[in-house]
């Protein structure tokens, strides 16, 4: 059995991943994590094991940030830490397809720590689709202004999809006198939109920026290490 079924504090009937589930979810990150290092990087280049490690320094900094939450709310969501924006680093330095896997690693990891899972089909959008799409970051690499249109884009690709979350899974949580997709779209907007508006005034900051792209130049910098 890959996932226990339980009553979560709210009495909803939620999902939460057994021994073997865990240790199935951790060999899919390693898998995707791999899957990254072969399939990815920028032109001809594959990802050399040092540019993978950044990749995981991302998603393990970013794990941790997530559960720096500053507000969360109790159907899902939350306000965190700049952890979309350290997970969109991937896709912005070594491009989308190593933001793509990063993302999605990050979205397994989400699972085993902290799952809500109300419906087994809905941890395929919430945390695989959702926390993937930060990863279109990686369409930007080359772009002026290549991490802020990379962070708006990874931004907006995780919204689309938690909207999508909210609006087919979460319908019943609406508020009185709001159809679902309305609900799903103000409900989501909130959180991601409110996160990410303070995340871009800090990259507008002149010593943020420098230091992003610094931080850059140190990651992309390893071709055959």
């Amino acid at each position: 059995m890959l996932y226990d079924v339980i009553t979560n504090e709210w009495g909803e009937t939620t999902y939460v991943p057994t021994t073997l589930g865990n240790v199935l979810l951790a060999a899919a990150i390693i898998a995707l994590l791999s899957a990254a290092m072969l399939f990815a990087g920028r032109k001809r280049r594959k990802l050399s094991p040092r540019q993978l490690a950044f990749c995981a320094a991302s998603v393990a900094l970013g794990t941790v940030l997530s559960n720096l939450k500053l507000l969360h709310f109790p159907t899902g969501g939350s306000i965190t830490l700049l952890s979309m924006l350290v997970v969109s680093l991937p896709g912005y330095w070594f491009g989308l397809g190593a933001g793509l896997m990063s993302g999605i690693a990050y979205g397994v990891l989400q699972m085993l720590i902290d799952p809500y899972i109300l419906f087994p089909a809905q941890l395929i959008v919430d945390y695989l689709l959702a926390f993937g799409a930060l990863g279109i970051s990686g369409l930007f690499t080359n772009a002026k202004y290549g991490l802020i249109k990379g962070y708006i884009a990874g931004v907006l690709g995780r919204y689309l999809f938690a909207v999508v979350s909210g609006w087919i899974f979460f319908g019943t949580y609406a508020w009185e006198g709001w159809h679902a997709l309305p609900y799903s779209l103000v409900y989501n907007g909130i959180y991601i939109f409110s996160e990410a508006a303070v995340t871009l005034v800090l990259l507008t900051l002149p010593p943020v920026r420098n230091a992003m792209a610094q931080v850059k130049k140190t990651a992309v910098g390893f071709h055959g290490s």
